[in-house]
């Protein structure tokens, strides 16, 4: 599983979300958006706490969540074109210095100017793959800068644009938190790293890639592995082996979808509640527990309904219906597919005959994905656009900065990640590492 060089043309953003957000916000365009504080820039909202306008904007920001400092003016007033031509300038000096990373859903803006696209993991093995570069720049979210720090070389610098671009789903198992549950934990089955006589611990924990730094670092000193939305099933069954239950977080929907298509009863799949005494289960639920779900979510995914999908299925007679395995249970049920975005995207470049899509994932990527693939109908479920929160704080001004920063000798918002957490942090990875990804999609 790789990351895919960038392949989009230098001089056209072919599927722009944030020009069709302003058309529609202006009225020069039909259409509806979740907020019409999409229309601003991104800087317009760093000093503000808070996501930030779009699917995330309604999740509680954990109290000291990084902050982006004021980005010089002359970035902030640059034109969309003078912009572009000073990134391609600054990436032209730099050369094989740098390396530009892009995710799936950030904006085409930015996207176009990517070396590799591809999904956090993807794009965290990418750098790991070019130890000549002195700079990784990541136009992402926080936790999938940290694992590229992780994965790639101690000299090399891992840069955030905007540090403000955090992700709400993996703020929502805070270190602490988990920490204090593994307590509760331990005193319902007693110690937690000691094997009973069927050689199985009580419980393995398995964070998905979604999460921060010191969450990948508590699972790796606990004996557990992180997980990606293409290897979920594989990584569960080698938990399974290993201990009698999972505690799986953030995402309560990808544990669900994944343990559920094993054969994972719901009633043996309590939900964690943080704020909680013993997550809100009993002694005796969490005895008869097979998997414990986190009660974590992403806002994006969270959008999705049934209902879309039953219009969908009016609209367009025969249409093929995708989404990600992080949307909520019944719409995973009601879809004909579900899969990772890399799961999405091949879905779409492999079908031969002319179909039309309706994808259930961030619309940045479904955009692309339409453009891309012009003999199909692609659209995305929900109507209304309303795009991640935080990929949304990444925009083509800080891009820009940061790269004429490092063309000046400068590195700027350096993501880092402390030894006493990356060590077992990328023990956890590199457990998930020996697992082999299960790259295809669920069928109804």
């Amino acid at each position: 599983m790789t990351a895919s060089p960038s392949t989009l043309p230098a001089r056209a953003v072919v599927a722009s979300v944030d020009r069709g957000i302003r058309a529609i916000v202006s009225g020069t365009a039909g259409g509806s958006t979740c907020t019409t504080e999409l229309a601003a820039s991104p800087w317009t909202f760093d000093a503000a706490p808070g996501y930030g306008p779009g699917a995330s904007m309604g999740d509680v920001i954990p109290t000291g969540a990084p902050r982006q400092g004021v980005l010089p003016t002359e970035y902030r007033e640059a034109s969309e074109s003078e912009l572009h031509a000073r990134i391609a300038a600054a990436k032209r000096v730099l050369g094989d210095r740098v390396v530009v990373l892009g995710h799936f859903y950030q904006r085409d803006e930015v996207v176009r100017h990517a070396d590799y696209v591809g999904d956090s993991f993807q794009l965290a093995k990418a750098a790991q793959a070019h130890p000549e570069a002195e700079a990784i720049v990541f136009c992402g979210v926080h936790f999938m800068a940290e694992t590229a720090d992780l994965l790639s070389g101690r000299e090399q610098a891992v840069i955030l644009p905007n540090l403000a671009a955090g992700c709400s789903m993996a703020d929502m198992a805070d270190i602490d938190q988990v920490e204090d549950c593994w307590e509760q934990l331990e005193d319902v089955y007693g110690p937690l790293d000691r094997p009973g006589e069927d050689g199985l611990v009580p419980i393995v924990p398995v964070t998905y890639m979604n999460s921060s730094a010191a969450i990948k670092g508590f699972v790796g000193r606990h004996g557990g592995i992180v997980c990606t939305s293409s290897n979920a099933r594989t990584v569960l069954e080698w938990a399974f082996a290993r201990g009698r239950r999972v505690l799986f977080f953030p995402d309560q929907h990808l544990g669900r979808n994944t343990a559920k298509a094993m054969g994972v009863p719901l009633e043996a799949m309590p939900m964690w509640n943080p704020n909680r005494a013993l997550g809100g289960s009993s002694s005796e639920q969490l005895q008869d527990a097979r998997v414990i779900l986190w009660h974590g979510f992403c806002s994006v995914h969270r959008r999705f309904t049934v209902d879309q999908i039953e219009r969908a299925r009016a609209e367009h007679p025969g249409v093929r219906v995708i989404v990600h395995p992080e949307c909520p249970m019944p719409v995973v049920d009601a879809a004909d597919e579900a899969g990772s975005t890399d799961v999405i995207r091949r879905a779409i470049e492999d079908a031969v005959e002319p179909t039309v899509f309706a994808i259930g994932t961030e619309i940045n990527l479904v955009q692309r994905l339409a453009a891309a693939h012009p003999r199909h109908t692609v659209f995305c479920l929900d109507p209304v656009v309303c795009p991640c929160s935080t990929m949304y704080r990444i925009h083509p001004g800080y891009l820009a900065w940061t790269l004429e920063e490092l063309v000046a000798g400068r590195v700027v918002n350096r993501i880092e990640v402390p030894g006493a957490v990356a060590d077992p942090a990328r023990l956890a990875l590199e457990r998930m590492l020996a697992c082999a990804p299960q790259a295809t999609a669920r069928t109804a």
